[in-house]
């Protein structure tokens, strides 16, 4: 779907079954999940904070990137009859769901070079952003496959999506108290 072959639609599982089990896609993402947290913790923790601290900073960071995957669905499930893609909402959240995961594992370089070479953080950071832009272009893309009316509908689904994304992210941070890592 990526590649522009729309029919690829056609060969995930649509079902009630199939869209729940979409969901597994997390799980599946979990462990490079895991890899950008641990840093992320080690950065945002105080320097006195013990091992049981960081945990929870782990798990909070865990409920944020979790929060900001689901939530954004459940309010497109809303709101999918008004913007005339209740018939595609499926497609779109079960490819939506495993192109997630399957982005999470092409962020594992960009986690593993700030997980075991911490001082590299600008190449780190450089990485990420190469990703996180290509992945952009390919979301898109599995947007348009998946939603299936035509460009203009696709974009608005994506950039609602990635709003929606970003507001739930810095909604669950603030809530859970988690701020933004202190420069050394």
């Amino acid at each position: 779907m990526m590649t522009g072959k729309r029919d690829a639609v056609r060969m995930l599982d649509l079902s009630v079954d199939g869209f729940w089990n979409s969901f597994f896609a997390i799980l599946i993402a979990l462990p490079v999940l895991l890899v950008g947290w641990v840093p992320l913790a080690n950065e945002l923790a105080v320097p006195e904070a013990r091992f049981v601290g960081r945990v929870l900073l782990v798990l909070r960071l865990a409920v944020v990137d979790i929060g900001s995957w689901v939530l954004p669905i459940a309010a497109l499930a809303a709101i999918s009859g008004y913007v005339g893609i209740r018939d595609r909402f499926v497609a779109y959240v079960v490819a939506t769901n495993w192109g997630s995961a399957l982005f999470a594992w092409f962020m594992l370089p960009a986690s593993l070079l700030r997980l075991v070479a911490p001082g590299l953080g600008e190449a780190a950071t450089a990485l990420s952003l190469g990703i996180f832009l290509a992945s952009m272009v390919l979301l898109w893309r599995l947007t348009d496959a998946a939603i299936d009316k035509g460009p203009g509908v696709a974009t608005g689904v994506f950039a609602g999506m990635f709003m929606a994304s970003v507001l739930t992210l810095f909604a669950l941070q603030d809530l859970l108290g988690i701020g933004a890592p202190m420069p050394s």
